[in-house]
């Protein structure tokens, strides 16, 4: 099993990346750094053909020992397709070309995209 210390934004987007095959990964630390609380954008042509509730399998059980060892996790999953399809659009209501507007993990229930009351 992981060790909850050693789970960090980096060893996430790692691990996603070679065990999902992914193309796109983001991953936040919701928990002030504490490496509690993290919410991600996964994009893997893994998911291709898959509804939801298959893609958050297919996420929880390449990070299996990870999630057990923290508190709270959340995933939004897309293809390579969905993705750029998304980011078409942040563009499009934006009129912005950079990464600004862009599709991010959901960061509901936070403040600032850090989870309240947490010092860390």
């Amino acid at each position: 099993m992981a060790d909850a210390t050693s789970i960090t934004e980096e060893s996430l987007k790692t691990a996603l990346t070679e065990r999902l095959k992914a193309t796109h990964v983001e991953v936040t630390d919701m928990s002030g750094g504490c490496g509690q609380s993290f919410t991600t954008l996964i994009v893997s042509p893994v998911f291709a053909g898959q509804n939801s509730l298959k893609r958050h399998r297919a996420v929880n059980t390449a990070l299996r020992d990870e999630i057990a060892a923290i508190h709270a996790w959340s995933a939004k999953c897309q293809t390579p397709e969905e993705w750029e399809r998304a980011r078409a659009e942040a563009h499009a209501t934006t009129g912005t070309t950079g990464t600004e507007g862009e599709p991010h993990p959901p960061l509901d229930g936070t403040v600032g995209g850090k989870v309240d009351g947490v010092n860390a």
